[in-house]
């Protein structure tokens, strides 16, 4: 056969890009199937946030660790990002109490470290199905300092609060000096322009000993239970 015989070599043709698009939807729905399968028996459960470039010699790390600890041996499943700093000092902590640590690591181009100090391990593609986990199964927020990622994990949850996406949870704040500055802000610039109301303040605590973090938390479902009522578990399903 001549070179002028040979058939045409036809490249295969790349998928289109909304075809991608569709295989990726199930690639999401899978996350959140087996995010909410695997996390469903960890209830009560509290989510900690703050930054993964703190080391352990930090106070911040080490506050971490206690307020954990203490949250673990009360029965909490505690919940972190799964990665180093502040997260690694939440799984720390629970690891060492009575309670599951639980870490929802995430895949990052620079692959994130997961920290060795968790119960139960799921690990996410997608930052919004991690997000929509630490939502869903917590109880209480409890945010350490940290920079863009806990700001986010921190305005999402006062969001879906606020708006009546989620049901109203304790959201506190550590390590008062930290925040102080973000919360004046708060006050001088979103209350004094009208973007948010006086009241939605209330939905912030700020507190630095371990010990009244857990306080805080059991009084807040002191009348309640910690069992999301009927309405609640309604909104959960919308959010």
């Amino acid at each position: 056969m001549s070179l002028i015989d040979k058939p045409a070599i036809i490249p295969p043709r790349e998928k289109p890009w909304s075809a991608k698009e569709s295989w990726r939807l199930f690639a999401i729905m899978a996350e959140f199937v087996e995010g909410t399968e695997r996390l469903d028996t960890i209830q009560p459960a509290v989510s900690i946030f703050g930054s993964a470039r703190t080391d352990p010699q930090n106070p911040h790390y080490i506050l971490a660790e206690k307020i954990a600890r203490q949250l673990s041996d009360a029965g909490f499943s505690v919940i972190s990002g799964g990665g180093p700093g502040i997260m690694e000092a939440a799984n720390k902590g629970a690891y060492h109490g009575e309670s599951p640590s639980v870490g929802l690591n995430i895949q990052l181009p620079h692959e994130q470290h997961r920290n060795p100090y968790q119960n139960i391990s799921q690990t996410f593609r997608h930052f919004f199905t991690r997000k929509y986990m630490f939502i869903k199964f917590a109880t209480a927020y409890i945010v350490m300092p940290g920079g863009f990622g806990t700001l986010d994990e921190l305005l999402e949850a006062l969001t879906l609060v606020q708006t009546g996406k989620t049901r109203k949870i304790p959201i506190i704040l550590v390590y008062s000096e930290f925040w102080n500055g973000l919360l004046d802000w708060f006050q001088k610039s979103l209350i004094a322009e009208g973007f948010i109301a006086p009241e939605d303040m209330n939905l912030i605590q700020v507190i630095d000993e371990p010990s009244q973090v857990v306080n805080a938390i059991f009084q807040y479902y002191e009348t309640s239970g910690f069992e999301p009522t009927a309405a609640e578990k309604e909104i959960q399903l919308n959010l």
